[in-house]
């Protein structure tokens, strides 16, 4: 093996490479100039450049994992890809179907932020109609949901005040609240009935289904009287909108994928529901608009089930495969990558990976969402190799008796990438 090193331009440096050309070739050797910054050394026939040594040293020492006894009893899927030189790098059982637990959101995200772009607002409306005699409205106020599960309080407090600054001091009318965004639905298709989820509602304050009695509290409080009568109905065509809460897609999105919020998600999965049929919208809108850019990417949608937005679901499956091409794509697109990547937990640092990877190669370079629900833990994301090259990956583990388990192997794994 004839080591080249640093080669430079001088003058005599190139009269020595010609030197050792012309004195290796009649032994029939093939020797080439090699530039340091791309072929680390000739050996042979073969020459082997950093990027190749990189790859192999990775795929040993992933080959190496593939035997660990955790894979003896339970069920992986992986994927990795190379965002910065655009080649699959690794993969095993990457086309086997299985359930995402919470990095659904992944593939929820990305569609929405598909669909809308990252300056989409959450909106809830206050208006009225009818009549206003002095101070008071003869006629109801009606609460228009755009199911934003950030609103507080506090916001709840912002709109009662914006009615009493409308000139309203009395309500001769009904509370009404438009909850039309989406169907009658309070909780996910293939939910666990045990377990304690939010209410699916397009109202909500401080995430419960309470905003009609805190918003009539709120008046009151503002100096707004009215009769304690709530209903359910449409805005009528006509109304005047008094005034519009608004609260940013990244919002959501930061309390979705950090702490894995599974009443955030679900309120994207309605948004992109409600942006792909007449209102109200429903799961199976949702859920054909994600199959839809499955098509898109290249893969067959009919292989895979969306029954909800955040994994909760029994009945969502997905592979390694899909939730790769969905990070390649979110990777090649500014409006959804400069949103998603941000709002992504980073390994040994914030969200659900505060706790992980806290030491090594992999702390502060992964950003993944994790997902877990009994017998399933997964990852899927972005991290830096140690070439510095961008790469993205997916980690399904099913048929655990210990979400640790699956958890470790999955650190285990982003370890070997990221060195």
């Amino acid at each position: 093996m004839i080591l080249v090193n640093k080669l430079t331009s001088g003058r005599v440096e190139k009269l020595l490479v010609i030197w050792v050309w012309c004195l290796l070739l009649p032994m029939g050797v093939r020797a080439q100039i090699v530039d340091a910054r791309n072929l680390t050394y000739v050996s042979g026939e073969e020459e082997v450049s950093p990027y190749r040594h990189w790859l192999e040293g990775m795929r040993y020492r992933l080959d190496a994992l593939m035997d660990d006894k955790l894979l003896q009893t339970t069920q992986l899927g992986l994927q990795v890809y190379d965002l910065t030189e655009g080649q699959l790098v690794y993969q095993k059982n990457e086309r086997q179907r299985m359930r995402p637990a919470s990095v659904m959101k992944v593939l929820t995200s990305i569609t929405a932020l598909d669909m809308y772009g990252g300056n989409f607002d959450y909106r809830t409306s206050i208006c009225c109609n009818g009549t206003m005699m002095g101070d008071t409205l003869m006629g109801n106020l009606y609460c228009v949901g755009g199911f934003d599960p950030t609103v507080t309080r506090a916001d709840i407090a912002v709109m009662a005040e914006q009615v009493r600054r409308f000139g309203i001091a009395h309500v001769d009318g009904m509370l009404v609240a438009d909850l039309t965004m989406k169907d009658t639905t309070m909780y996910g298709s293939g939910w666990c009935w045990d377990d304690d989820n939010d209410r699916l509602t397009p109202l909500l304050v401080d995430k419960k289904d309470q905003f009609l009695s805190v918003f009539a509290q709120s008046l009151r409080e503002k100096g707004v009287s009215l009769s304690v009568l709530f209903a359910k109905g449409k805005v009528p065509h006509g109304c005047t909108e008094i005034y519009q809460h608004r609260n940013s897609i990244d919002l959501v999105l930061q309390r979705m994928m950090k702490k894995s919020d599974n009443l955030y998600a679900e309120s994207m999965f309605y948004q992109i529901a409600a942006g792909s049929s007449t209102q109200p919208g429903k799961a199976s809108d949702a859920s054909g608009a994600i199959k839809r850019l499955v098509y898109k990417l290249g893969l067959d949608p009919t292989q895979y089930t969306f029954a909800d937005g955040s994994g909760l679901s029994l009945y969502s499956y997905v592979s390694a495969e899909l939730l790769v091409k969905f990070l390649r794509y979110a990777y090649d697109q500014q409006s959804i990558y400069a949103h998603l990547y941000p709002a992504l937990p980073i390994a040994g640092v914030d969200g659900t990976l505060e706790n992980r990877m806290k030491k090594g190669s992999a702390k502060g370079n992964v950003h993944a969402k994790t997902g877990t629900v009994t017998g399933v833990s997964t990852l899927a994301g972005y991290c830096q190799a140690a070439n510095g090259h961008q790469l993205c990956f997916a980690i399904l583990n099913q048929g655990l008796v210990k979400a640790s388990d699956g958890r470790d192997f999955q650190d285990k794994v982003c370890e070997v990438l990221c060195k």
